[in-house]
C-alpha cells in the first residue's frame, strides 16, 4: 500500500492534480462532493488559487473533475493505510501478540505515517499563495519521508521473517559495499525529488550528454553558486545523472565481488535481483527523459525507485551479523 501510495504520489504530480484540493479536512474530507452545488462549492474554491489563475484559467467543471480525483485518490489511500496500520497494531496490543519494543517501533511508525498526511499538507500550501508550484524543498521533504516509512516498515518486517542473521561468512568490505550503494540510492531519492520540484525533467532531454555537453556550461550560473543545486535545472538534471552513472559502475562491481563470496541464498538472490532492477530503472529514466516525461513512464520510474530501494535495503539486511 504504501508503495502503491508513492507511485499514485508520483501520478498527482505529474497530472498537475496536487492543488486541486484546497483544504485539509483529516475526518471531513473522507467524502468527496456528491451533488452539483458540492462540486461547484469545491471548485469555486478552486478558483481562488494562484495555479487555476495563471494556469488553469477557464478550466471546465468536468476538467477540474479530473484532477481532483487523483488527489482525493492520494489522500483516500494515504488515511486507509492508517486504518489499516492502527487497527491491527491495537488488536496485537491488546492481545499481547507483540512485544512491547516491536510495539513502540510500530508506533513510531504509526507516527510518521501522521507526520506525511502534515507534511504533504504543508507542501501543498506552498502552492497555494502566489506561485501555482509548490516548493521543491517541501516535495522533495514529503518524498524523502515517505521512503523513510517505507524503509522502517521493511527493516521491521525483514527482521521478523529473519530472525538470525544468516550471511556472516559474507566480509566486512561486502557488507560496508552494500551500505554505500543503499545511500547513493537514497541521494538518487533526493535529486530525484529536486528534479520534480523544479521540472528538470523537462530540459536536456538527450543521452548521454545534455544539450551536446558532459557538463552544461550553465551549470554554476546561478550566484550564489549553492543555489545551483536546488534551483538550477542543469545542476539539479546533472546531480541525478551523476548518481545514476555511480550506481552504473558500482552495483556491477558489488555483484562481482558478492560472487566471489559464499553467501546465503537470501543474500545471492538479493545481489542478483539488485543489478537487474537496476539495469530495469535505468532503462526507465533514459527513457523519461528522451520522450520528455510522458506520465505512464514517469510513474513507472518512481515505482522503480522504490522497487530498487527495497532491493538494496534487502541486501544490506541480508549481509548484516
Amino acid at each position: 500500500m504504501v508503495f502503491g501510495m508513492i507511485v499514485v504520489g508520483g501520478a498527482t504530480r505529474l497530472t498537475h492534480s496536487g492543488l486541486s484540493i484546497t483544504e485539509w479536512q483529516p475526518i471531513v474530507g473522507t467524502l468527496p462532493p456528491i451533488t452539483e452545488a458540492d462540486w461547484a462549492v469545491v471548485f469555486d474554491k478552486y478558483k481562488l488559487t494562484p495555479e487555476y489563475q495563471k494556469v488553469n484559467a477557464g478550466m471546465t467543471l468536468d476538467a477540474f473533475k479530473g484532477i481532483f480525483w487523483w488527489e482525493y485518490a492520494h489522500r483516500l489511500l494515504g488515511r486507509t493505510i492508517g486504518m489499516v496500520f492502527l487497527i491491527p497494531l491495537i488488536a496485537f496490543a491488546w492481545l499481547k501478540r507483540i512485544d512491547r519494543s516491536l510495539a513502540l517501533r510500530l508506533c513510531g511508525i504509526f507516527v510518521l505515517g501522521g507526520l506525511q498526511g502534515a507534511m504533504g499538507w504543508y507542501m501543498v500550501k506552498s502552492g497555494l499563495v502566489d506561485n501555482p508550484r509548490v516548493s521543491q524543498f517541501r516535495l522533495t521533504a514529503h518524498l524523502s519521508l515517505a521512503f523513510a516509512i517505507f524503509a522502517a516498515m521493511q527493516w521491521t518486517a525483514l527482521s521478523l521473517l529473519h530472525t538470525n542473521p544468516d550471511s556472516q561468512r559474507s566480509s566486512n568490505c561486502l557488507r560496508n559495499f552494500s551500505r554505500i550503494i543503499f545511500f547513493i540510492i537514497c541521494f538518487m531519492v533526493i535529486t530525484g525529488g529536486f528534479v520534480a520540484g523544479i521540472r528538470a525533467g523537462f530540459a536536456y532531454n538527450s543521452f548521454p550528454l545534455m544539450n551536446g555537453y558532459i557538463v552544461p556550461p550553465e551549470i554554476l550560473s546561478i550566484d550564489p553558486w549553492w543555489m545551483n543545486f536546488f534551483y538550477n535545472m542543469a545542476t539539479v538534471q546533472f546531480d541525478h545523472r551523476l548518481g545514476a552513472w555511480a550506481l552504473a559502475a558500482l552495483v556491477p562491481w558489488f555483484w562481482l565481488r558478492s560472487r566471489a563470496e559464499l553467501l546465503s541464498k537470501r543474500a545471492r538472490i538479493s545481489c542478483n535481483l539488485l543489478i537487474g532492477m537496476l539495469i530495469v530503472q535505468i532503462g526507465l529514466g533514459i527513457a523519461t527523459l528522451l520522450m520528455v516525461v510522458p506520465v505512464p513512464l514517469a510513474a513507472a520510474h518512481q515505482g522503480g525507485a522504490v522497487l530498487l530501494f527495497a532491493l538494496s535495503l534487502m541486501t544490506v539486511h541480508a549481509l548484516r551479523r
